[in-house]
């Protein structure tokens, strides 16, 4: 038996696959404007279009919605640290505009949907798939900037073990400072701060 936090079953027909992106999104939505505890399955399948009944053929509750916007979370900082990367190797950067880049690009990810990242990360319930998942996007974070900690001739005597540290390090920062900055600074003040500490971490 599935567990009760996923999704009952997985669309096989594209349109079933668009009822289950609208349903998706619609909880994203939800979740995101009224929280997760006041968001409601009727509401969700109102604003989706579809029937209560076609919801919960998917989704036998909200945790199992909240699951499925998990793993949409993760494809999608997936594809966007794919094309970073690719950029970061094809322009081989200094020092301080590749901390510029992989700070602006992990900060986007969490001001995306601010509240929602926050669900997820602080309060959604974590199968062991999902976190997993998460723990593979931070390696392969942390094996970029290894790549160009190497390149750079830094991160000496451990470049593999400082770029994992840096990375669980930025973002902590992100996570915290980002999403709720200490009173009377901004945003842009707190990413200056994470990269300033990044360069002066780095420094040889």
């Amino acid at each position: 038996m599935a567990p009760a936090a996923t999704p009952r079953k997985r669309p096989r027909q594209v349109r079933s696959q668009e009822t289950y992106d609208a349903i998706v999104e619609a909880a994203a939505q939800l979740f995101e404007r009224d929280g997760y505890t006041k968001a409601t399955t009727n509401g969700i399948a109102e604003r989706a279009g579809v029937s209560i009944g076609s919801l919960y053929q998917y989704f036998p509750n909200k945790d199992a919605l909240l699951y499925a916007i998990g793993e949409q979370h993760v494809r999608h900082a997936v594809a966007e640290l794919a094309r970073l990367s690719e950029g970061l190797r094809r322009d081989r950067p200094p020092l301080a505009d590749c901390i510029h880049t992989l700070v602006t690009a992990l900060a986007a990810l969490h001001l995306a949907q601010p509240r929602m990242h926050r669900l997820l990360y602080d309060q959604a319930p974590r199968p062991v798939e999902t976190a997993a998942q998460l723990r593979e996007v931070q390696r392969s974070v942390a094996a970029e900037v290894e790549f160009h900690l190497r390149r750079l001739g830094l991160g000496e005597p451990a470049p593999d073990l400082t770029a994992i540290l840096l990375v669980q390090g930025v973002e902590a920062q992100l996570h915290g400072a980002l999403l709720d900055p200490p009173d009377g600074h901004t945003i842009d003040e707190v990413l200056q701060a994470v990269e300033t500490l990044c360069l002066k971490a780095l420094a040889p």
